[in-house]
Order: C-alpha cells, then structure tokens, then sequence
C-alpha cells in the first residue's frame, strides 16, 4: 500500500510542475485522494460489499470532484490532474502511467449490462474536457486532445482530436510535405502537430490547389513552346493568394 503511495507522490512530481512538496501533493491533490478512496471501494467491491462501496465512493466524490466507480479498474502511477468533473464508470479500465485532467468522461453508451465502458492502454494521456464513451479501446501511449468526442479505437501511439474524434495522420503529412516542396512551394502554416482536422483539411484543399494550378501552367508553358497560341480570358478573375487564404483559415 505505502510502495503505491509512494509512487503516485512521485508520479505528481513528475507530471506537475506546480507541485512543491511531498505534503503538498498528499494533503491538497483530489487526484491522490481519489485513487486511495478508490482502492478502498475496489476493495470493498470484490468483496461483494456493494453498497458500502458505493456509499464510501459517493463520499469521495463529494471531497474531491472526482467519480469512480468502485467496479473501474484503475493502475499504477495513475495521475489525475486537478481532477474536478471527472467520472470513471463502472466497466471502465485505465492502464498503468496514464494521466487523465480534468472533466474526463469514461462513459457508457447503452443501458446494457456487461462491458460498456472504455479501456485506457498504458500511458495514455486524455485532455481536459475529454469524452471516451463505450466499450472501446485506446491503445499504449495515444492522446486524446482536449474535449475530443472518442467513440471509435484509437491505436497506440496515435493523437485523436475533434468532434467526433479523428485520428492524425503525421505519416501523410510528412509525404505531403514531401510532395508539395518538389515543386518549389512550402506547406503554408502547417505543422505537423496542428490539431485541428477541419482546418488541416481546409490547409490540405489550399495546397491542392497551388498544384493544380502550378501543373497547368507547366502545360501551357509547353503548348506556347510547341508553337501554340492560348487565348486566356482573366478578366474580373482574382488573384489566388494561398498564402492569405492559409492565414485567415487559421
């Protein structure tokens, strides 16, 4: 018990800056205190003491803001920062070194008993304001952007953001970055850790355009090589400006 203890204190040290002191963390983190209440209620769970479990969890998530089910299976080194509005149900599980902020929602989809709550590989980190809802699984390692929507897997390593949640490919934007530099123009005001799809996609119908249009007039410049004269009508047509259009997406 005391082994554990000690490795949530350090695990605060480690993930929170703010922390100052040892009596500090144990007196004033509601994340330290709810995964203490918890291992008690789970405790109790197992033993088939239900209500009584169900009472001492209530009682914690009246001293700290934070609800979890006595039924959740929560691991090791487990940090939940600042901790207020998160709820855990009932078959939710959370693996060893996640870290969970505040207003986190592992919830259930259906009224059905059985399994209907989320399982958190290890080291996953889930945002502030963040919903994991049915019986999904996020693999080791991923990130869940702030107030994402996750209702669908996401695989370990990955970063999922947005409403409903979509996962970010940074494998496709490195080759798109890649494409759009041999033809002499840059990805404007994209990064690789944007976390935005809707405005990724925007970025993405930009650059297309850039080429589409850098390609035509490489076809035209070949067509007057080749003796031919093209009539153009550009009148009342404005200039595309990429550039501007990259910037008032962001």
């Amino acid at each position: 018990m005391f082994g554990k203890l000690r490795e949530d204190i350090s695990v605060v040290f480690e993930r929170d800056p703010a922390a100052r002191s040892t009596w500090e963390v144990v007196t004033t983190y509601p994340g330290i205190h709810a995964v203490l209440v918890h291992r008690l209620t789970s405790r109790l769970w197992r033993w088939n003491l239900r209500w009584l479990a169900r009472f001492v969890a209530h009682f914690g998530r009246w001293i700290t803001g934070i609800e979890i089910h006595p039924g959740a299976r929560i691991g090791r080194r487990v940090f939940i920062d600042h901790g207020m509005g998160v709820v855990i149900g009932e078959t939710a599980e959370v693996g060893d070194d996640t870290t969970l902020y505040h207003g986190v929602t592992l919830g259930g989809t259906s009224w059905k008993k059985g399994k209907r709550h989320p399982t958190l590989g290890k080291g996953v980190v889930v945002g502030a304001g963040a919903k994991i809802l049915g019986p999904i699984h996020i693999g080791d390692g991923a990130k869940i952007g702030s107030n994402a929507v996750v209702v669908k897997d996401v695989p370990s390593g990955a970063t999922a953001v947005g409403i409903p949640a979509r996962i970010l490919d940074s494998e496709q934007e490195k080759k798109r970055a890649q494409k759009v530099k041999k033809i002499g123009f840059s990805a404007y005001a994209i990064s690789e850790d944007m976390n935005d799809p809707i405005v990724k996609a925007l970025h993405g119908l930009i650059d297309h355009s850039v080429v589409t249009d850098h390609r035509i007039d490489l076809i035209l410049e070949r067509l007057k090589q080749m003796g031919m004269e093209i009539q153009q009508d550009t009148a009342g047509a404005e200039k595309f400006d990429p550039s501007y259009l990259n910037k008032i997406v962001d």
